[in-house]
């Protein structure tokens, strides 16, 4: 079943009333709302009366609204290759025998 996703993109502040009761009746209420209604006669004759405020495309199955959510996060600019190895061994970090004895104590260990 196809559907008309229909996205206010422009306030109705200044309209007439029976512009602003169309809009109620889609169901937009405020800008950037994204409602989904199935393809009629009707609900095309109510987006032709408010066709200047409106974005309108078909699609073949409605989204939800965390569907909605994740289409508008944007890209995060990065990937992962492979992720970082966290396998400390234990062994004392840096050059103990460059250091005298006493030394190699007060060197910081990992622990695991």
């Amino acid at each position: 079943m196809a559907f008309f996703r229909i996205t206010l993109m422009r306030s109705g502040i200044g309209l007439t009333k029976r512009s602003k009761g169309v809009l109620e009746a889609l169901g937009l209420r405020k800008r950037m709302k994204t409602v989904f209604l199935p393809v009629s006669p009707e609900t095309a004759g109510q987006i032709m009366r408010v066709k200047e405020l409106v974005s309108v495309t078909e699609v073949e199955e409605e989204l939800s609204k965390d569907d909605l959510k994740a289409e508008r996060r944007p890209s995060p600019g990065f990937y992962i290759e492979k992720p970082a190895r966290h396998d400390y061994t234990g062994e004392p970090i840096g050059m103990e025998e460059h250091l005298e004895k006493s030394d190699i104590y007060s060197i910081c260990y990992y622990k695991n």
